[in-house]
């Protein structure tokens, strides 16, 4: 996936903030209180290894969420700041180094939203609803009315069902979310493998990639699983529906998991790379869909043997190895979002075994 060619982006803007601050006061601080770096646990390592490396927005978009759910309340409110800060004129949150990102710039939203209730903050508010009002009015659309992955290119991509729906379920926009990942589903579902293709042409009408690709189904079954949380219970239709959508692609990735408990970068063809974000991706999805009640206990033994492989390619640094690799995600490395989807599979396997 060669997103910089693809996209033609502009540099890099740096990181913006100091988003280690507690845990730089708290941890490696000097004096009698301070916490060596090896000290740490390994949550910690992953932690601040995820926020050195978070640079474009879907990449802040992905690490706020993972500190979320965590809990980390005061770096949430740091990195929603900034994602306001780095706001376009038109409303897409945390532009940072892709001018054309359009789903991914919503991927902040949900922590934004959070953060401006938690702290009473008008500018936050109105940065969230900003966002909403370009999604919802301004964001160009398929003759459908499925909405592009980015601003500049007539296309859907996989990745597109983590990055907006959440977004907008967080916006209380419960039917557009469904609407807009049923569309996205419609273009990109491969219903003989039960796998997802990665990219769709919506003008040319043809696939610009038709893999397969692991990294794609993950956003997709975790996106999904946000959607169904965040569904009010009135909506058991189309929460049921969704249940079948994310039970599919698990069924189809585990239709080619490897006896190592990890996938292969093109889930169906072995001669593709083993990928590690995959496994911790299925792992969130299957341990927040039996703590919700809707995914059978008999998937648990993936979602354990998938964490056991992720935790075992965790370095020293708290580097995840072996993910789809940033920046240019066609080699076996580490991505900002394969250290989120660590911190997310930890969250939701400890809520789920208190």
């Amino acid at each position: 996936m060669k997103r910089r060619q693809l996209l033609r982006t502009i540099p890099f803007a740096g990181l913006g903030l100091c988003t280690f601050a507690p845990y730089l006061r708290a941890s490696i601080s000097s004096g009698p209180e301070r916490k060596s770096f090896s000290s740490m646990s390994l949550e910690q390592k992953v932690m601040l290894a995820m926020l050195t490396t978070q640079r474009a927005t879907w990449e802040q978009g992905v690490a706020m969420q993972a500190l979320l759910e965590m809990g980390e309340h005061e770096l949430v409110i740091l990195m929603a700041k900034d994602a306001v800060l780095r706001q376009s004129e038109d409303g897409r949150l945390a532009m940072l180094g892709e001018e054309f990102a359009l789903s991914d710039a919503a991927s902040p939203g949900e922590a934004v939203l959070w953060a401006a209730r938690k702290t009473g903050d008008d500018r936050l508010q109105r940065g969230f609803d900003r966002m909403v009002d370009y999604v919802l009015h301004r964001a160009p659309r398929s003759e459908e009315g499925i909405i592009y992955h980015f601003s500049n290119l007539p296309q859907v991509w996989s990745d597109i069902m983590y990055m907006l729906p959440p977004f907008l379920a967080a916006a209380g926009q419960y039917m557009e979310a469904v609407t807009q990942i049923d569309g996205a589903r419609g273009y990109l579902w491969d219903g003989k493998k039960s796998l997802l293709s990665h990219m769709w042409d919506c003008q040319k009408k043809v696939f610009v990639r038709k893999d397969c690709w692991g990294v794609g189904n993950g956003w997709s079954a975790a996106g999904i699983t946000r959607v169904i949380r965040s569904l009010p219970d009135a909506m058991q239709a189309e929460k049921k529906k969704l249940v079948a959508y994310v039970l599919g692609i698990l069924d189809g990735c585990l239709a080619h998991i490897r006896s190592d408990g990890l996938f292969h970068n093109i889930v169906d063809d072995p001669a593709t790379f083993v990928e590690t974000n995959l496994a911790q991706m299925l792992a969130y999805t299957i341990y927040r869909g039996i703590k919700g009640n809707w995914i059978d206990t008999r998937y648990l033994k993936y979602a354990d043997s998938m964490r056991n492989a992720a935790r075992l390619k965790v370095d020293s640094l708290g580097l995840v190895r072996g993910v789809c690799g940033s920046p240019e995600f066609d080699h076996p490395g580490t991505a900002t979002e394969g250290q989120a989807f660590f911190l997310l599979m930890e969250v939701a396997h400890r809520e789920l075994t208190n």
